[in-house]
């Protein structure tokens, strides 16, 4: 069967069933979760309420991409018959836990790990078969949630460079599972393309502000899979490297998705959201939900229900454009310059030492032609990104905003001219501001902003020059895009482009309090042919 990039089959790994009736309720469903989809409420232009019908991530990929399942006569397709590239795979990792159809003991991650190791050796023989072309060019996708992802990084970190020794009791069992499993010759290709994981704690779960404990032989539900200390275990990670690939993988090709919902959250009657709080989706923090170095996008979206971020289009509009985009873009905002209010400057003269404040930062994106936003982090959400006065004015560290992916055939049939278009909201909202460590509150308004607007963006990627256009809202109009960008080349083939924002540099009367500053957007190819 032939392989060719970027269609693989995708494999996708479930997250963690606590109970022995959860890991029950999970083998008796097919698709273990993938299958889900979700009706979403709206109003239109009258204010009447509409529903907006999500299929799922299965039914879209079969849809928009031409991928079909892997079940045929009641079970996986039959060894020795073949499977279209375009297929998918669901891991049933839970099944040897079953009681039913199982074992009925609890595995280990990295039990899990080489089992995943075996399944992908099976999907290549399915897909490949005796074509020794095919097999040389086979690669898979892995497409997890929550513990779902830890499992995917057990066999990259793990399995793959240090075989399965982890996951059996014997030399002699190790020795024939490496054989089994082409572990022989260490490290070993992991024939993994990209993986995309949704609300995974690549760092470890954290309820009340403190790590899940490891409990040992008294741990019946393994919720110490989630415990930093034995995630270096499985891991093989040093101390305080817990969301480190480790080199194991290319952390380009590792997407992270992060939900920010923490209310619409209600596992284990709502403890596991009020146990996180702000700033999480309800079970996993934001700040552990992603992979050192790796892209990223958020969504407002809860850790799983009818409200969880799997079964939602925010995403499975990012699951696709990871997998098949044709271009990578990434976002970072760069601050030039903050002023204070005037009343405050009088009072510290040049002392900026004596003002504490910290800034809320608002970015989302949006995609022409759709109605949901590919990255969408705000203040009202609980969700934004916090930086100190002294960081942005003293550190000039740009602030990376999001990642996201651009993909010609997703053009809806409506839109005009070649472009690529997208825009981004950004926003710098005013602080609460601290003097002589003391609250200043003369002339203040809670919840302004300093700065805020709208950028749309024209890409069009060409085979001699790439061209990037941009227009904001506060000008010209929400969707216009005029203003040419010059670009730079980076050491790494990204070009970069920058958007000047806020006051002009020199500006006689700057706003105050103020903002000028830069988006930055890299933009290089994804998926080439």
């Amino acid at each position: 069967m032939t392989i060719q990039a970027p269609y693989y089959p995708i494999i996708y790994v479930r997250g963690y069933a606590a109970t022995m009736g959860e890991i029950e309720e999970t083998v008796a469903t097919p698709y273990m979760g993938f299958n889900l989809g979700a009706t979403k409420i709206r109003q239109d232009y009258d204010g009447d309420i509409v529903r907006y019908i999500f299929e799922s991530p299965l039914i879209r990929l079969m849809k928009d991409e031409g991928y079909q399942d892997s079940y045929l006569n009641g079970d996986l397709i039959p060894a020795g018959e073949r499977a279209p590239a375009k297929s998918v795979w669901i891991f049933r990792y839970y099944e040897r836990v079953s009681q039913d159809i199982g074992e009925g003991e609890r595995l280990t991650i990295p039990g899990f790990a080489a089992d995943l190791r075996k399944f992908i050796l099976r999907v290549r023989d399915h897909v490949c078969g005796d074509d020794a072309e095919a097999r040389k060019n086979f690669k898979v996708y892995l497409v997890a949630h929550s513990m779902g992802g830890l499992v995917c990084r057990c066999y990259l970190q793990n399995i793959c460079r240090h075989g399965a020794a982890d996951a059996y009791e014997t030399a002699a069992e190790t020795a024939d599972a490496n054989r089994t499993l082409e572990l022989e010759r260490l490290p070993a290709d992991s024939l993994v393309d990209k993986v995309f994981t949704y609300a995974t704690p690549h760092n470890g779960i954290d309820v009340a502000g403190r790590n899940v404990p490891d409990l040992g032989a008294l741990d019946a539900l393994h919720v110490r899979n989630f415990n930093r200390k034995y995630m270096r275990e499985y891991l093989h990670l040093p101390e305080g490297s817990e969301n480190s690939l480790g080199g194991a993988f290319p952390a380009d090709r590792f997407f992270c998705l992060v939900g920010t919902n923490y209310r619409d959250y209600s596992a284990f009657f709502g403890l596991s959201r009020k146990g996180t709080g702000p700033m999480s989706d309800g079970l996993v923090m934001m700040e552990n939900a992603t992979v050192r170095d790796a892209p990223r996008a958020f969504a407002h979206r809860s850790h799983s229900g009818h409200y969880g971020i799997v079964n939602s289009e925010e995403g499975y509009q990012n699951l696709r454009r990871f997998l098949f985009g044709d271009v990578r873009v990434d976002v970072s905002l760069l601050i030039d310059e903050i002023t204070l209010p005037r009343a405050i400057e009088d009072q510290i003269g040049d002392d900026r030492s004596r003002v504490r404040a910290a800034y809320n930062i608002e970015a989302a994106a949006s995609l022409r032609g759709l109605n949901v936003f590919l990255n969408e982090r705000r203040v009202s959400q609980a969700s934004a990104i916090r930086r100190t006065y002294e960081t942005l004015v003293h550190g000039k560290k740009p602030v990376y905003l999001f990642s996201g992916y651009l993909l010609k055939s997703a053009k809806t049939e409506h839109s005009k001219g070649t472009a690529l278009a997208f825009a981004v909201e950004v926003a710098l909202q005013v602080p609460v501001y601290e003097i002589d460590k003391r609250f200043w509150l003369d002339n203040h308004f809670e919840g302004g902003d300093v700065f805020k607007d709208t950028v749309t963006f024209h890409l069009r990627p060409g085979g001699e020059k790439t061209t990037l256009r941009y227009g904001l809202s506060s000008e010209s109009g929400v969707g216009v895009a005029t203003r040419m960008l010059d670009s730079r080349l980076l050491e790494n083939g990204q070009l970069c482009f920058e958007v000047p924002l806020g006051f002009k540099e020199g500006a006689a009367s700057k706003p105050r309090p103020g903002f000028r500053g830069r988006l930055q957007v890299t933009a290089s190819p994804w998926n080439p042919d």
